[in-house]
């Protein structure tokens, strides 16, 4: 920012150019301090900021994530929504590679959405992963002891056989949350959704495909489109996460080796 343009802001006749803030949402959603992770505690106090510093004409969301928690991708979204309309803000969202599943949930803040021609939108679904280790410790002569005081206690042990009832019981809860997904996406999207039956089934598209069912607005990249509708002398402040000392030095490696596997198999569900 220029030293006339920060001048400007603190004389009271004089018209500053227009803000608009920029938050950058990127990585998958999960809880936890893991640097790269996208949950409230994380991305709360950049949130805040860019609805309270400047005045801002508008806050533009930066996507690029695979999902993850259904419950952060509610929180953020939730946080996102209550400061706008607070603050009577307008807010757009303008994805990267990917706003799928919870990084869709979290675009559905926006008024509007914008996509790059190459970007992938949608996958507005449940999923639930693991393994079935029970055979592979019989083979090698391990027996798992689990002491329970109720009998749903240890549902879906990795190391016991599946249970017909346990998957009955997943698949309830699943369609549960399914369902906030859904209503989320319908509230947001409203009419500007196409009748379309894969909408609601986990299928994503790419680019124009993903404005032609609803799922988006426009092509449109964040300079260009802000200076669109704000004029050319819009200027624009970032918020992003700042990585700590110990994540910087490379502290517990371990942990975010596992986690960076984690993160890639959310992101190689969207080919990427």
């Amino acid at each position: 920012m220029s030293t006339w343009a920060s001048m400007k802001r603190f004389i009271p006749f004089l018209k500053s150019d227009p803000l608009v803030a920029v938050i950058r949402l990127s990585g998958p959603i999960a809880s936890g301090a893991r640097a790269g992770l996208l949950n409230d505690q994380a991305v709360a106090p950049l949130i805040e900021k860019a609805f309270r510093r400047g005045k801002p004409k508008a806050v533009a969301l930066l996507i690029n994530s695979p999902g993850g928690s259904p419950a952060q991708s509610s929180l953020i979204a939730a946080r996102i929504r209550r400061l706008a309309d607070e603050k009577q803000v307008p807010v757009h969202a303008f994805v990267e590679d990917v706003a799928a599943s919870g990084g869709y949930w979290l675009a559905c803040a926006a008024d509007q959405i914008w996509l790059d021609q190459t970007s992938i939108a949608g996958s507005i679904g449940v999923i639930s992963a693991g393994f079935g280790l029970h055979d592979l410790i019989a083979r090698h002569g391990i027996e798992r002891r689990v002491h329970t005081s109720g009998k749903d206690k240890s549902m879906l042990d990795p190391f016991r056989p599946e249970r017909a009832e346990d998957v009955a019981r997943l698949t309830a809860i699943q369609e549960q949350v399914h369902q906030s997904f859904i209503d989320h996406v319908k509230t947001r999207r409203g009419s500007r959704l196409a009748e379309n039956d894969d909408l609601f089934t986990g299928e994503f598209w790419v680019g124009r495909k993903a404005v032609e069912v609803g799922l988006a607005d426009g092509i449109g990249h964040l300079v260009p489109k802000m200076k669109e509708h704000f004029g050319d002398k819009t200027r624009f402040a970032v918020y992003g996460p700042k990585r700590g000392l110990f994540q910087r030095l490379g502290a517990s490696v371990v942990a975010e080796t596992i986690g960076q596997i984690e993160d890639r198999a959310l992101w190689a569900r969207m080919g990427l």
